[in-house]
């Protein structure tokens, strides 16, 4: 009966939680789900080929550096649910103008592609996108249960 409630307890509180904000550690592989500056749920992620740095521009396989927010949600894509993520932002395209070139766009964290979804076990080991946060399915429909449009995504190395 105690496993009964101490279970009950644990999935009642994650389900209540009210996250604020998104930690990414790109150096650890980590997402974080945040409230109060306490950790709700942590899920180890996949990134792009390419994922130490700020992102520079279209097709660097790199995942943007900084303060963003989660602006909408998408669940019509080629990846099995994805919340997009708010960059590039103006500094992010003042500096791509600088350079020449386009800042890229549509990240997003999203689970796995759609007829892939079975593979998470060995993908998620591997930086397999082209610059997204990536979690299996079954953290995709977790992290979208918990995370709220225009919450505030912090991605730092």
């Amino acid at each position: 009966m105690r496993y009964i409630v101490f279970f009950f307890l644990v999935f009642s509180s994650a389900a209540l939680a009210q996250v604020d904000l998104v930690k990414v550690d790109k150096s650890a592989r980590k997402l974080y789900l945040m409230d109060g500056g306490a950790v709700v749920q942590e899920y180890d992620v996949a990134f792009g080929a390419n994922p130490k740095g700020h992102k520079q521009q279209e097709g660097d396989e790199r995942t943007p550096e900084g303060v963003y927010i989660l602006d909408y949600k998408k669940e019509d894509s080629a990846f099995y649910r994805a919340m997009h993520v708010s960059y590039p932002n103006a500094q992010d395209k003042a500096d791509a103008k600088e350079r020449g070139v386009s800042p890229g766009g549509f990240i997003m964290v999203h689970g796995q592609r759609n007829w892939l979804g079975w593979l998470a076990p060995i993908t998620q080991r591997f930086n397999w996108t082209d610059g997204c946060i990536a979690l299996t399915n079954a953290e995709m429909d977790e992290f979208m249960d918990l995370v709220q449009v225009g919450t505030e995504i912090q991605i730092e190395w």
